[in-house]
């Protein structure tokens, strides 16, 4: 046996898979993480170390180019595959399997859309000025659409100089996007005048604020709690009985909320008081914790156990969900202008300064949902 026959038998045993959402594709992202979990194949972070493209959610001629540069990047053997709904899933993955077993003959796709001087579709860096008044290399990067634990179709372009960014801006959001964003959905069909019970929308922030998390820890490099997060995240949408939810649900903060080791890692980065989040129209979890990083997810933990707990009353009863009164996962619902679209705002000017790590943690620490951007595409490309 061949070293080619060695790795295309390895890689099909236990395919790696670089997970990539498109708009609109959340519940579909959702089951695909449960199903890679429970199967235990491994999530890439980077093309290279991929065996299978699955890129979930509807397809968008926009994100096109973007896909293709991912999939040019990958390694042989390889294997690329859309799922369009959450059932869907099992079956592709396991057609995936079964096509990186064959040796390929050099099907993909053509890339396009580079449009840079150098390999990989990345500009060449330019002389510029730094805050030292040193004359150093400033390079321009766009940093998503498609980036492990980040929001899916958000796009930063930044300016560059060694680990620092210079400036930043925010990339149009995409055109069309979902009618009904996932995760503020029951704000959404409340708005309309369709009644919708209010413990369905406290598990469905409970559950936005732990696929939050989950982000945010996979970023900070704990992987094992993220995990956590993620099944917590899955069983509430699931409608599991509150009494097991509970106290996973007060461990699991206590154990994030406590660590000194995250904590030190994340203090200082990304301050924003609360003051200035409600100057700059923020609402929710971001404006009430008035602080870091840190501030910010011990925020989305006091808020998921006091859902959580809240189920044990709501849980069979009909009270409505008012969409004026009660929040939705970040923050107070206007279907004119959904509170991501304040999130994505304030990014530029909280990542100007920041080294490039931490800019990521702040991006996570405010996670706005990119369906909710696409909603509202004008608003959001003046902020």
């Amino acid at each position: 046996m061949g070293v080619r026959d060695f790795v295309v038998r390895a890689a099909a045993r236990r395919p790696r898979v670089l997970l990539v959402t498109t708009p609109g594709g959340t519940r579909v992202r959702l089951a695909a993480e449960k199903e890679l979990r429970c199967r235990g194949w491994a999530v890439a972070s980077t093309p290279a170390g991929a065996d299978l493209l699955l890129v979930a959610g509807p397809d968008r001629a926009a994100s096109a180019s973007e896909l293709d540069r991912l999939w040019d990047d990958m390694p042989r053997p390889r294997v690329r595959l859309r799922v369009t709904a959450p059932d869907e899933v099992p079956s592709a993955l396991d057609a995936g399997r079964a096509r990186l077993g064959e040796t390929e003959h050099g099907r993909h796709p053509q890339g396009h859309g580079t449009h840079a001087d150098m390999p990989g579709g990345r500009p060449m860096a330019q002389l510029g000025e730094d805050r030292d008044g040193l004359t150093l290399d400033r390079l321009h990067v766009s940093l998503g659409p498609f980036l492990a634990d980040w929001p899916a179709g958000l796009v930063v372009r930044v300016v560059m100089q060694g680990d620092v960014i210079q400036r930043a801006r925010l990339g149009e959001p995409y055109a069309t996007g979902p009618a009904c964003p996932f995760w503020s959905r029951p704000w959404s069909r409340a708005s309309a005048g369709e009644r919708v019970p209010l413990a369905q929308a406290a598990r469905r922030r409970a559950a936005a604020h732990l696929d939050s998390l989950g982000r945010l820890l996979s970023v900070a490099g704990w992987p094992a709690e993220a995990v956590t997060a993620r099944r917590l995240r899955d069983d509430l949408l699931e409608r599991a009985p509150v009494n097991a939810l509970l106290p996973r649900t007060v461990r699991l903060a206590r154990r994030v909320g406590r660590s000194r080791t995250l904590y030190r890692l994340t203090r200082g980065i990304g301050p924003l008081t609360a003051a200035d989040a409600r100057a700059a129209g923020v609402s929710g979890p971001a404006a009430r914790a008035g602080g870091d990083v840190p501030a910010r997810y011990r925020q989305w933990l006091s808020d998921t156990v006091d859902a959580v707990d809240s189920l044990r009353r709501l849980d069979g009863d009909a009270t409505p969900l008012d969409p004026v009164t009660h929040e939705s996962p970040r923050g107070r619902w206007d279907p004119d202008r959904p509170p991501s679209t304040a999130l994505a705002a304030l990014l530029p000017r909280l990542l100007e300064g920041t080294e490039l790590a931490a800019a990521r943690l702040v991006v996570a620490s405010l996670d706005p949902d990119p369906d909710e951007l696409a909603v509202r595409r004008p608003e959001v490309a003046r902020g």
